[in-house]
């Protein structure tokens, strides 16, 4: 199904399963595909799940000129409000993590719950000089990847995002050919997400009066600058919960679906394991 933006950003969504309604935001260099695992692991067995594909991702259309997180913000609220029609629990896995909580600041009214994977948020730990330092390889790194995709170089600068940011030494080499493929094939989206002056930066004043429950997960296998992003987030929240997913990544949704579908599924009904 196809929700028209009017500016040449149509989304492609997807909807799944029955029960309340759960929406899924993924991360950049992906679309809504890569939520595969996490459905086939029972996701929709609890839930009525909408997968969609951010702007300029999968079978969705880019607007002409640099987008921003704002836009994929405002896209996600479009989503909330005329395809799902109703407040819904949200999951965001990396920047769709980042989109998440940036909506929700702006518009709690249109959310049940949040559950957040790792977003780099790294703005929001720019005056911690530990969290500056620890952070230096990634920021090197990400810088890397944009100046391979200015120079045309796609494929090379996908396997750097892959290999040196995200994913961890040889992650490329395992993935199939074809997931290469679809992959570099997202590289000037990315550049663009990067070239937003605010893409890693939230109010967190303002994330401190969201009266919303936010689970935040990340994996036990994960870079621990993420952690460090994460620590400063649950300092704001008024409700939160943290959940480890042990041997996980930054993908937990395709890495380990059951650890990461009964985490999601505990914490949206709250039905928590017994201590």
């Amino acid at each position: 199904m196809r929700l028209e933006r009017g500016d040449g950003g149509d989304l492609y969504w997807e909807g799944h399963g029955e029960g309340e309604p759960l929406v899924l935001v993924h991360g950049s260099w992906a679309d809504r595909t890569d939520w595969a695992p996490a459905l086939g692991a029972g996701l929709p067995e609890s839930f009525r799940v909408f997968a969609y594909d951010r702007r300029g991702h999968g079978r969705s259309g880019a607007a002409p000129g640099p987008g921003s997180r704002r836009q994929d913000e405002d896209d996600l609220g479009a989503v909330l409000e005329e395809v799902v029609k109703e407040p819904a629990h949200v999951v965001g896995n990396s920047f769709g993590g980042s989109v998440t909580l940036g909506l929700a600041v702006r518009r709690p009214e249109l959310f049940l719950s949040i559950s957040v994977h790792e977003p780099p948020l790294t703005g929001i730990v720019a005056d911690d000089p530990a969290a500056v330092e620890l952070l230096r390889p990634t920021v090197r790194g990400i810088a890397s990847v944009v100046e391979e995709i200015r120079e045309g170089e796609h494929e090379r600068a996908a396997r750097v995002f892959v290999d040196e940011v995200a994913l961890g030494p040889g992650t490329w080499e395992e993935m199939p050919q074809e997931d290469r493929r679809a992959v570099a094939a997202l590289a000037e989206t990315f550049a663009e997400e990067q070239a937003d002056p605010d893409w890693a930066a939230l109010d967190l004043d303002a994330l401190g009066r969201c009266p919303l429950p936010v689970m935040l997960t990340h994996g036990t296998g994960s870079p621990p600058w993420f952690t460090t992003v994460l620590d400063r987030l649950a300092e704001a929240l008024p409700d939160v919960r943290r959940v480890s997913i042990e041997g996980a990544g930054h993908v937990p949704h395709a890495t380990h679906p059951e650890k990461y579908v009964a985490a999601l599924t505990a914490f949206a009904t709250r039905r928590w394991p017994a201590a």
